[in-house]
């Protein structure tokens, strides 16, 4: 019966990532395809490099949500199961499913498996597992934002951020939270290859905030 119940909570916190909400929301409000323009990924950034600044807010936050839902997940279990939220494996369970949800974006079974770069449903992970590191990560994005104007190489940095706060400014002693926060880097890197690329050549495109109209 444990497992069942474990079983099922891990397969909701993949069909919570894998809600496509940058192909929804443009599909049913914009008629279109944000995967077939820009960038070609349905997350956050591309919407908003497709679609602007409302599109593009309403779509991260959403994905937000995602990852923050996802990993609060434990919270509807009994104690006697993983423990209660102070112990080990409790934050342990909350990580697996945040990684689980982070997956269910890159890869969602509700669209053809062709997701986003998952940045804004780290951030609900994040958010929901230490969330003064998560205001350091905001900060260090909306900072870098507002200067190059630049999403990814932000993301990029606030990604980071997080590991880099949790040693030296929050000096977290949790192994499994240390690792997972450098592999939130490894996987940022990873999935902003081509941002890399486009930002070293100088192609990179660039969303500015405070503009009254967007120029996508």
């Amino acid at each position: 019966m444990i497992s069942i119940y474990l079983v099922g909570i891990v397969i909701l916190a993949y069909m919570f990532g894998s809600i496509p909400t940058a192909v929804w929301f443009g599909q049913a409000f914009y008629g279109v395809d944000v995967r077939e323009y820009g960038s070609g990924n349905a997350g956050a950034t591309n919407t908003f490099r497709v679609l602007g600044k409302r599109a593009g807010a309403v779509v991260m936050t959403i994905d937000i949500l995602k990852g923050w839902t996802a990993t609060n997940l434990p919270h509807l279990l009994d104690s006697s199961l993983i423990g209660d939220s102070r112990s080990p494996h409790f934050v342990n369970f909350q990580l697996a499913l945040g990684v689980i949800a982070v997956l269910g974006h890159l890869f969602p079974v509700f669209a053809g498996f062709r997701g986003g770069k998952g940045v804004a449903t780290l951030f609900g992970m994040v958010l929901a597992i230490h969330w003064p590191a998560a205001l350091c990560c905001v900060s260090v994005f909306i900072l870098c934002l507002l200067i190059t104007h630049y999403v990814s190489l932000s993301s990029i940095l606030a990604g980071f951020t997080f590991p880099v706060s949790l040693a030296f400014v929050f000096h977290t002693s949790v192994l499994s939270i240390m690792l997972y926060a450098i592999a939130i880097c490894s996987l940022i890197l990873i999935t902003h290859q081509k941002n890399i690329e486009r930002l070293l050549k100088g192609h990179e495109s660039k969303i500015y905030l405070f503009r009254k109209k967007d120029k996508d």
